[in-house]
C-alpha cells in the first residue's frame, strides 16, 4: 500500500476493484515492492510467529496465499503438506513459478475445495481477511476443516486503519487501483471465533509511529504521517481450536 493511500480524498470517485481482478493485475509486480510498509510489517509479525511454532509433519493451509510470500519460511519448518488457496489465478501462477509442484487451488467463495472435515492442523491467512465479505461463513468453513486442537494464525490491515480511509492500493498501467476491503472489527473477530470455541493465545498490533516515519519520508508524505500518527495499522492473532 502506498502511504498516500491513507488520504481518503485520493479515492473520491475512484472505482474500487474486486480482489480477484485486482490481484490478477497486481501479480506481475507484487513481489517487487521494496519499501512497502504493510508488506514489511506483515513480514516481521509473521516471521516472529513462525519462529515460535512447530510445523513438522503438519498439514497446513494458506488462505490468500498470493505469490507465496511466506512459503520459504513455512517450508523450512518441514510441514507434511502445504496447500495454498487464493482468489487470483494470476497470483497462483506466480507462486508456482517460485515453487514448482506447489499444491494450489483457486478459491471460489469460502469453500476450501479438496479439504475433508477435520483434516488440517494449521491455517494461516496473511493480509487477506478484510477481502472476505462474509467472514462468519469463512470462519465456519475453516472450523470445518480444522482438526481438534488445530491452530489459526491471521494478520491483516487493522480495521481502525480501514475505518479511517486506509486502502490497499497499487499502480497498474499508470492508474492507482484500490482493492475492495470490508471492515471486520477486532471485537467481531473475537466474537465469531469465540463462538466456534477457538481460544486466543496471542495478539499483537502495530501503530503508525516514529518507527515507520521513514516510509512516509521516502514518499514526501510526512503530512499524512502526522495525520495518522497513532493509528493502529496491522494486527496478528493466533488461535487454537
Amino acid at each position: 500500500m502506498s502511504v498516500t493511500g491513507w488520504v481518503r480524498k485520493i479515492f473520491r470517485g475512484q472505482k474500487i476493484t474486486e480482489p480477484a481482478k485486482a490481484y490478477d493485475q497486481w501479480a506481475t509486480g507484487y513481489d517487487k515492492q521494496p519499501g512497502n510498509l504493510m508488506l514489511d510489517l506483515d513480514e516481521g509479525i509473521t516471521r516472529d510467529f513462525l519462529e515460535k511454532i512447530d510445523l513438522s509433519g503438519k498439514i497446513m493451509v494458506d488462505i490468500g496465499c498470493g505469490t507465496g510470500r511466506h512459503w520459504n519460511k513455512i517450508l523450512a519448518k518441514n510441514p507434511q503438506r502445504l496447500i495454498g488457496y487464493d482468489v487470483s489465478a494470476g497470483m497462483l501462477d506466480k507462486l508456482k513459478e517460485k515453487f514448482p509442484g506447489a499444491e494450489t487451488l483457486l478459491l471460489e467463495g469460502n469453500h476450501l475445495a479438496g479439504m475433508k472435515d477435520a483434516s488440517v492442523d494449521f491455517i494461516i491467512s496473511t493480509l487477506a481477511v478484510a477481502h472476505i465479505e462474509q467472514i462468519n461463513h469463512a470462519f465456519e468453513e475453516w472450523n470445518r476443516v480444522l482438526k481438534p486442537g488445530g491452530e489459526v494464525f491471521i494478520t491483516d490491515y487493522h480495521p481502525d486503519a480501514l475505518a479511517k480511509g486506509g486502502q490497499r492500493t497499487f499502480k497498474h498501467d499508470g492508474k492507482l487501483i484500490a482493492v475492495r476491503n470490508y471492515i471486520h472489527p477486532i471485537a467481531t473477530i473475537r466474537l465469531l471465533t469465540g463462538q466456534l470455541g477457538w481460544k486466543e493465545t496471542r495478539f499483537t498490533e502495530k501503530s503508525i509511529d516514529d518507527s515507520v516515519r521513514g516510509y512516509y519520508e521516502a514518499q514526501n508524505a510526512l503530512a499524512v504521517f502526522e495525520k495518522f500518527r497513532g493509528t493502529r495499522i496491522i494486527y496478528g492473532i493466533h488461535l487454537k481450536k
